[in-house]
């Protein structure tokens, strides 16, 4: 930004009333900048476009990046109540999972499942008992308050196998019933559908914040403009999902195949 506005740091630094290491300090990571840095550094840089972006970053800096084996250092239990809290807060909430049933949707059997492999691969403390009690917790605000949710998979989360066939099937079994919940919208995007979107696992909550999973870490988007390209994805993936009966026939179809 600086370099575009044509600026040398020394430069920048006199037209902000810094000392001259403050703008190599920031440019280099030593040193965060407060809002009013960023405010003053995007006015010198005629960037006034991307202050918005970059205050949500320095706002968020500390959580953008949170390793599991650190989030989970204590067990599971921890992290589950985290997510009730944060599930608890928007209107809206529109999941895209490609692999797993959404874990708000989950049976015990098939969380115990899911988060004993969590544990295991990450070396963490066995608490699963607890944590699975505090994933069941986590669905009462399916039932409650003034939210609504919007849940789309794709066919390969109603066919990859966890914990065995009489988990898989009572798994099914508990899609078939979330479809009949009145603030509910869950959509099966069809093995064969044509690619529309680039994208991979995540949750938004309204439009203020995004949730990714990745192996290592989950990451917490809240720049505007990253925010505003998940809800695009998530609104193609949404034209190539399918609602209703249709859905209601692939879960049946997964179903079909475990006998």
């Amino acid at each position: 930004m600086r370099k575009n506005a044509g600026l040398t740091g020394r430069q920048l630094a006199q037209l902000a009333g810094w000392p001259n290491s403050k703008v190599s300090k920031i440019e280099y990571g030593k040193q965060t900048p407060t809002e009013d840095d960023v405010r003053a550094w995007c006015s010198h840089c005629a960037a006034g476009d991307q202050v918005a972006d970059l205050i949500a970053s320095v706002r968020h800096i500390e959580a953008m990046y949170v390793e599991w084996r650190r989030m989970l250092a204590l067990g599971t239990r921890r992290r589950q109540l985290a997510s009730i809290r944060l599930e608890a807060q928007p209107r809206l909430l529109r999941w895209y999972e490609p692999v797993l049933v959404p874990g708000i949707l989950h049976t015990a059997e098939y969380a115990a499942a899911v988060m004993g492999r969590v544990i295991e691969f990450y070396g963490i403390p066995d608490d699963l008992a607890a944590g699975v009690s505090a994933r069941m917790e986590r669905q009462q605000i399916l039932y409650r308050g003034d939210h609504h949710f919007h849940f789309i998979l794709a066919q390969q989360a109603l066919r990859t196998m966890v914990g065995g066939i009489d988990v898989m099937s009572g798994q099914l079994d508990r899609l078939l019933t979330v479809l009949s919940l009145p603030r509910v919208s869950l959509g099966v995007v069809p093995v064969h559908s044509a690619y529309r979107v680039p994208t991979n696992q995540f949750i938004m909550f309204d439009d203020r914040v995004v949730h990714v999973e990745t192996v290592s870490a989950e990451l917490t988007v809240s720049q505007p403009r990253e925010i505003v390209l998940y809800a695009r994805a998530f609104q193609e993936l949404s034209k190539a999902a399918v609602y209703g009966q249709a859905a209601k026939e692939l879960i049946g179809l997964a179903l079909a195949e475990l006998t």
